[in-house]
């Protein structure tokens, strides 16, 4: 067996345990005591409630794991990329085509395969929590937009990544990094406009009152807004959000009517002035230039591996091919992707501590600022006492009860 086949299989059973260890240790860090910062809002039956939705979520997400190494694990064995690689071939198209193709059929395979897992998770724990509120139709519409969505982008980014290989030599990683970090920014400007309406229906919030407080609150701050807008997030589930899109001046204010229905306006005012928060410190911008750099040093790194006659040899293609070089470093990068995130998380993390002290300053208010957090938590049936480790691979929030104790005492300082 080839070097690049044990470590590849090594990377994906390393991340395994990886997850495993980080669930298990989450689920024994649960608590059957209440702690003190929510004796005021949750009660003991609505916090049991939330633990067995932790324990559920967290048993499904073992099952599925365990399930996708195995899948996972059964296709680099038996030899599915060369199986795979030979199906793309036999049309005779050419080498961007059949580049297409070949990440098509994954992609379909992959895809396949989570739907189960999808109908599952919605109809059967989310539903039994009181979250899911989609239909049969919805679910539908939403896996067949997506597939289709995926599709096309994907496709344009995978298109330009195997041209740029195939015709720039060794300058392509610089094209290719350059073209797809513009491609993202674009899809990002033109995300709230095109794209996000394909899933949810988005109307002006109606005069009053909260339109009223968030407009005064944005204008206090000199903060420039296209517009304040409802989701109907409640057509899909139960679970209140807020958030902004685009940049600029197009910047919107986006507000799931489950939110309106659950927070009082001062509530919803400051979880706005959180969001508003990264913007005043630039946390956009940054994450761009995370993304900028991150995606160099995949493109550099992909550079030596694209056409390693070993590694594809070692999956039985030759001579090697710039997409199936392509698929098989996106198999050897995960380790490095890991690490990336990991750093990341801590970073953004760190973010979310400014911008809660920007809401509590320029609200004037913790009590409220963390009246709110504390009925989101409530609300979404949160996780009050994640583990450390839990929290270092994959929390890119604080836990709540950090956010909570470092707001209060904001205020007291």
């Amino acid at each position: 067996m080839s070097v690049y086949i044990i470590i590849i299989l090594a990377v994906f059973i390393f991340e395994y345990f990886l997850e495993t260890t980080a669930d298990v240790l989450n689920l024994k860090n649960l608590s059957l005591d209440l702690p003190e910062e929510f004796q005021n809002i949750y009660n003991s039956q609505e916090y049991k409630k939330s633990q067995d939705y932790l324990r559920d979520t967290t048993k499904f997400n073992l099952f599925r794991n365990t399930f996708s190494l195995a899948v996972v694990l059964g296709f680099i064995l038996l030899g599915g990329v060369e199986k795979v690689y030979i199906f793309a071939e036999s049309f005779g198209f050419n080498t961007i085509i059949s580049g297409l193709l070949f990440f098509g059929v994954v992609f379909l395979g992959l895809e396949m395969l989570s739907i189960p897992f999808s109908w599952y998770k919605t109809f059967v724990i989310e539903q039994k929590y009181g979250f899911n509120r989609a239909s049969l139709k919805t679910f539908s519409l939403d896996i067949i937009k997506s597939f289709f969505l995926t599709i096309f982008l994907g496709g344009l980014v995978l298109a330009f990544v195997f041209w740029c290989f195939l015709i720039l030599g060794k300058l392509a990683w610089i094209f290719c990094w350059l073209g797809v970090f513009l491609f993202e920014v674009f899809v990002a400007f033109i995300a709230p406009v095109w794209i996000m309406p394909l899933f949810n229906k988005f109307t002006p919030l109606e005069e009053g009152p909260l339109k009223n407080k968030i407009e005064d609150y944005f204008k206090k701050q000199a903060f420039s807004l296209k517009g304040i807008f409802k989701i109907d997030g409640s057509r899909r589930s139960a679970k209140t959000n807020a958030f902004f899109t685009g940049f600029g001046r197009s910047k919107r204010v986006a507000l799931f009517d489950t939110l309106l229905e659950k927070h009082p306006p001062e509530e919803i005012v400051a979880i706005l002035a959180h969001e508003a928060g990264h913007y005043r410190h630039k946390h956009l911008i940054k994450g761009l230039a995370i993304s900028f750099f991150s995606s160099g040093l995949m493109f550099f790194l992909l550079n030596f591996f694209i056409y390693n006659p070993r590694l594809s040899s070692a999956f039985g293609i030759q001579p090697p091919k710039v997409y199936t070089g392509l698929f098989l470093f996106t198999l050897l990068f995960r380790p490095i992707n890991l690490f990336i995130s990991i750093l990341i998380n801590c970073l953004y993390r760190k973010y979310e501590y400014q911008a809660d002290e920007f809401a509590v300053k320029t609200t004037g208010s913790a009590r409220v600022f963390v009246s709110a957090l504390k009925r989101l938590a409530v609300s979404n049936l949160s996780n009050l006492t994640p583990h450390p480790f839990k929290v270092f691979i994959h929390y890119d929030h604080p836990p709540l009860r950090e956010r909570i104790r470092n707001c209060l005492n904001l205020a007291d300082s």
